[in-house]
């Protein structure tokens, strides 16, 4: 059940942890530039200088989300269940065992 429990909870967590970063990030920009950040940073029109910042910003700061959540979220589970979850053990790199 842990295991189950754990495919459920690690990627929820992640997904919301992205969701919020994403709003946060994009007021952020907003305030700090005064214009709305590009919705395609790959479209040619859109400037390199803009483009390439707010890749670096928001790849940052959803990435560090991410990871803030989903540590916090094994911290629990291994609070609960007296183990790390699946995948996040020492060795455990998610190769197939053969």
């Amino acid at each position: 059940m842990s295991s189950f429990l754990w495919k459920l909870v690690g990627p929820a967590s992640g997904i919301l942890a992205t969701a919020v970063a994403s709003r946060v990030t994009k007021k952020v920009w907003v305030t700090a530039t005064g214009s709305p950040p590009p919705d395609n940073p790959e479209d040619p029109d859109v400037a390199w200088k803009e483009a390439v910042v707010w890749a670096l910003a928001s790849g940052a700061v959803i990435g560090l989300t991410r990871l803030l959540v989903e540590r916090q979220a094994a911290v629990v589970y291994r609070k609960s269940f007296g183990e790390l979850p699946p995948g996040l053990g020492p060795g455990d790199d998610g190769a197939a065992k053969a």
